[in-house]
């Protein structure tokens, strides 16, 4: 059934100044996520694609019940912010779908380790860094180290390393002694 209300987007800072969490009240990703850095990337993604259509765009997240983008300088928001506000609103309202295909869920077939750790991410990792724009997606682990993908606001953030190393590492180590670092891939 058709949501024909207006839809609420609240446009949120992120530690990344140059990427804004745009929140809204509908479900825009079942489960999972999709990240796009660049327009040829985000052919399965229509909302993604008018957003790459805009000036200084040059990064998609799309999660939940938000949208990260992110600007090539992050003295754009002043103009930038509104009209992505209102295509945002304009493609909700029609309606129209957000993701064909299938969704990024870091699925696979996976060991104890490889277990413990996505659980760790989904429990207690991933919903704070969703709360900052951004999501955390595990991609393997092997001879003790995590490779873990940094996407929306946290990819090309300032303080992600010292995320992974300080609160990631720290966390996946103190659960888990076969983990002896985490890298960004």
């Amino acid at each position: 059934m058709t949501d024909v209300r207006m839809p609420d987007i609240q446009p949120m800072g992120t530690p990344n100044p140059r990427s804004v969490k745009f929140l809204t009240d509908r479900t825009l990703v079942e489960v999972g996520s999709a990240d796009f850095r660049t327009p040829q990337s985000c052919e399965r993604s229509p909302l993604a694609r008018k957003l790459f259509d805009l000036d200084h765009v040059e990064g998609v997240f799309l999660c939940q019940n938000f949208v990260t983008v992110t600007a090539d300088r992050d003295d754009q928001w002043t103009t930038l912010s509104p009209t992505i506000v209102d295509v945002l609103r304009e493609h909700l309202m029609a309606d129209e779908p957000i993701l064909t295909g299938e969704v990024d869920d870091h699925g696979g077939e996976q060991g104890e380790v490889e277990t413990k750790v996505k659980e760790i991410l989904d429990k207690q990792i991933r919903p704070a860094v969703a709360m900052d724009g951004g999501d955390i997606m595990f991609v393997g682990f092997q001879n003790g180290v995590v490779q873990l993908k940094m996407q929306g606001a946290c990819g090309g953030c300032p303080s992600s390393t010292a995320t992974l190393r300080q609160g990631i590492e720290a966390r996946l180590r103190h659960f888990i002694p076969q983990v002896q670092s985490v890298e960004a891939v």
